[in-house]
């Protein structure tokens, strides 16, 4: 899925990632396929446990081989990979391919200063000498905002605050200007403006290096403001993909019209109330037959022939848009009808 006519710098296909656990085998991906190219980001969202953050972290080659099965193929700038040794996959991480956690204070170890950390990760990837790097550390403290920067890079993680500490992994991620930038829920448990000013943050660094960025949250809102693309997660599955304002404008899944019809609008009358979606995601241990979404959606029934709980929807793609759903295009128009016109993007 891209939305330029540019060769997609990340390709990820019929990825599949299995963890052999003593309950069985959890499906934590199975079958997931995308494009990204640079300059351009692609937000994965889904509520947790639908795959977003394992198939980031499989790109990243942080699993353990011991226990993982994983199939497909991922390929970053042509090379594979999935069958990339471990000294390999070290050289691309945080210098080609980088990644932001989503807790800040758990990902930064309390025992050295930030400075030290994020000049750890410029000298294991450039040999740059340690005043080089310590210079460098600063620059990127500087470029993320923070104040003093040639004071707080002698600081330890508790004495940043929360907004802080997440722009300085930001600035840990970029200090060797990766090409790939994945970022796991960076702003999750920060207030609003701090929100912003990360997002922004994102934005200019990307119109500065053409970075290729994979915004991961549950947070549509968010995905409205930052992303260029949209896939959206369900099961291990990509139940619907597309542009920005094709995803949110006009979905063409039950479950993405779910998550939608759960978040407030500005444009509608204040006094209806939101929609949540009932039940919960299914176990990836014993995940439903058919189409994972069945047991919750409000249009299983309006599908002739049971096929919601016997036969796994194909993801018809059509210039990067499609979607995983026995429901008609004639059906999806006429159920979808009365939500897509309320929220006119």
């Amino acid at each position: 899925m891209t939305s330029t006519d540019q060769q997609p710098f990340l390709s990820v296909k019929d990825l599949k990632v299995h963890f052999s656990t003593e309950d069985g085998v959890v499906k934590a991906v199975d079958g997931l396929s995308f494009d990204l190219v640079k300059g351009q980001t692609l937000g994965i969202v889904g509520e947790s446990g639908s795959g977003k953050s394992v198939t980031n972290l499989t790109i990243l080659g942080l699993h353990d081989p011991a226990r993982t099965t994983i199939e497909g193929e991922i390929l970053l700038d042509g090379k594979e990979l999935l069958s990339a040794s471990e000294r390999e996959l070290e050289r691309l991480r945080g210098n080609k391919m980088s990644m932001i956690f989503q807790d800040a204070l758990a990902s930064l170890s309390p025992y050295h200063t930030v400075g030290t950390q994020i000049a750890e990760t410029y000298r294991k990837h450039t040999g740059a000498s340690k005043r080089e790097a310590r210079a460098r550390a600063i620059e990127m403290l500087r470029r993320v905002g923070i104040p003093q920067p040639d004071v707080r890079v002698d600081d330890y993680p508790h004495q940043f605050s929360g907004g802080m500490r997440q722009r300085a992994m930001i600035a840990m991620a970029l200090v060797c200007d990766p090409e790939l930038l994945i970022a796991d829920e960076p702003t999750t448990a920060l207030d609003v403006t701090v929100q912003a000013q990360i997002m922004d943050l994102l934005k200019d660094l990307q119109q500065e290096f053409g970075t290729a960025i994979i915004f991961i949250t549950h947070d549509l809102g968010v995905i409205a403001d930052v992303a260029d693309d949209v896939l959206v997660m369900y099961g291990g599955r990509c139940v619907e993909r597309g542009t920005k304002r094709e995803v949110l404008g006009a979905p063409q899944h039950p479950y993405t019209l779910g998550l939608l019809g759960s978040m407030p609008s500005l444009d509608g009358p204040v006094d209806v109330p939101l929609s949540p979606i009932p039940g919960a995601p299914p176990s990836l241990l014993n995940p439903p037959t058919g189409c994972r979404f069945h047991p919750r959606c409000g249009f299983a029934e309006k599908v002739a022939g049971g096929l919601c709980s016997t036969e796994r929807p194909a993801l018809d793609v059509v210039d990067g848009r499609g979607s995983a759903c026995h429901l008609t295009l004639e059906q999806r128009a006429e159920f979808f009808a009365d939500f897509a016109g309320s929220r006119h993007h």
